[in-house]
């Protein structure tokens, strides 16, 4: 787990699994459909239904959990999960709540969120998108978007700033 912005830190599944009795205050945003996301809707398909009211993003106590998986093709990855996810941090470190978001790995979407965070609400990202990129890589180092989640970024960049 690493602090990317005060009070807001990315990392992996087993960051939060290691840590999980630790952020009973924080805001715990889970970019990952396995096992979060299925467990929360409790669904033992391939996926839930489309039709379901938390087919994108379920909400648990402290936890913004989201459908998202590392898809190679950006089209994959829907707006409002990211535009959510980016919200729901605004809002928490406003009120001054910390906030972890992870993914599996911690490498791909939740960092990707944290970094999209960054250049939508705060100045500390250039605003080229690949200056933003190695700067934040510079800030966590294991950043490495996979190819749709780097396309999506790429993709929304301009438009989030």
């Amino acid at each position: 787990m690493i602090q990317v912005y005060p009070n807001l830190f990315v990392g992996s599944q087993d960051d939060y699994e290691m840590g999980r009795n630790e952020f009973g205050s924080w805001l715990v945003i889970q970019a990952c459909k396995e096992p979060y996301h299925r467990q929360a809707l409790g669904y033992t398909g391939r996926a839930v239904s489309k039709d379901h009211p938390e087919y994108l993003i379920a909400k648990r106590d402290n936890r913004l959990i989201l459908n998202l998986v590392d898809a190679a093709d950006p089209a994959y990855i829907p707006d409002e999960i990211m535009d959510t996810a980016i919200s729901e941090i605004h809002a928490a470190l406003a009120r001054g709540q910390q906030v972890f978001v992870h993914c599996n790995q911690g490498h791909s979407r939740s960092p990707a969120i944290a970094m999209l965070y960054m250049g939508t609400h705060t100045d500390v990202l250039p605003l080229s998108f690949e200056d933003a990129r190695v700067t934040f890589s510079g800030i966590y180092p294991p950043f490495a978007p996979a190819g749709g989640t780097s396309g999506f970024l790429r993709r929304r960049w301009l438009l989030l700033r």
